[in-house]
């Protein structure tokens, strides 16, 4: 996969899609920095690993769930060489009978699509219908990486700049978990 240069607080040039370009004013509005890359779309774990290599931390995988009746819906940030196994994530959380949730639900939700969900959605869930869950690890290290709501661009931010700085911004509470 061919990936640009490593840029320091700098946004993609050109024309961006409203939902990038709104993940990026809120990142310089509340001053958190950030080091990018761009690339083809980086959909798949397989594709982010030469990101992660130019980032210098693993890139996190981000699973858009929801229980059954689809009326809750949770964000999962694990690292790229998890397994979430759904009984026993659903024991600590609470809720029975996890799955992937709906195309639709991502969009309307964090304004993501497929391949590109991403802890900076959250800005989008203005109804706090999201629950973000972060795996231990991600939350104990020192940086996360992750998209801009689109799969084209990755970051590589301080994670206490996203615990200290964007979920208070977004009203977002994290429960760790353990994977």
């Amino acid at each position: 996969m061919e990936l640009s240069p490593l840029y320091r607080n700098t946004r993609p040039e050109g024309e961006l899609l409203p939902q990038e370009e709104a993940a990026f004013a809120l990142l310089e509005e509340l001053g958190i920095e950030y080091d990018r890359v761009s690339s083809e779309p980086a959909d798949t774990m397989e594709k982010c690993a030469a990101v992660s290599e130019a980032l210098g931390v693993p890139i996190c995988k981000n699973l858009f769930l929801c229980n059954r009746q689809k009326t809750q819906f949770y964000l999962l940030c694990m690292g790229p060489g998890k397994l979430f196994h759904t009984k026993d994530l659903s024991r600590q959380i609470g809720s029975a009978r996890l799955s992937f949730a709906p195309e639709e639900s991502l969009w309307d939700l964090l304004r993501c699509t497929p391949g590109s969900a991403t802890i900076l959605g959250l800005a989008n869930d203005q109804a706090h219908q999201v629950r973000l869950l972060m795996e231990r690890e991600v939350y104990e290290a020192e940086y996360l990486s992750c998209h801009p709501c689109i799969c084209t661009s990755s970051l590589k931010l301080k994670t206490a700049d996203v615990l200290e700085k964007f979920l208070p911004r977004t009203g977002h509470q994290v429960t760790v978990v353990d994977l």
